[in-house]
């Protein structure tokens, strides 16, 4: 098997067995699998439901809003930065050319 495919990993979301077939270290796969099993877990203690895939949906979207405020978030410190940036240079400009 070439380092490209990866090799096969097992993990265990929600009592069901996946093989993962990935390049990631194998504890990182696990650990990313930690997660999502949280989410479900999460998902499933607030919805009463016992459809796995409506769980895994539940799960997914959550994983997706906390990602979008993630980056929401980062943008907004981005911007900031960019703006004392700006605000540096004009300090320094005002030095400078004085």
């Amino acid at each position: 098997m070439s380092d490209e495919a990866g090799r096969t990993v097992t993990v265990d979301i929600n009592g069901q067995r996946y093989p993962i077939r990935s390049g990631l270290d194998e504890e990182y796969v696990q650990a990313l699998a930690a997660y999502v099993n949280q989410k479900v877990r999460a998902a499933a203690d607030l919805t009463p439901t016992s459809d796995g895939l409506r769980l895994a949906v539940l799960a997914a979207l959550n994983i997706a809003d906390e990602l979008f405020r993630s980056r929401e978030g980062e943008q907004a410190r981005n911007g900031r930065l960019t703006e004392r940036t700006a605000r540096l240079e004009r300090l320094l400009d005002e030095v400078l050319i004085s």
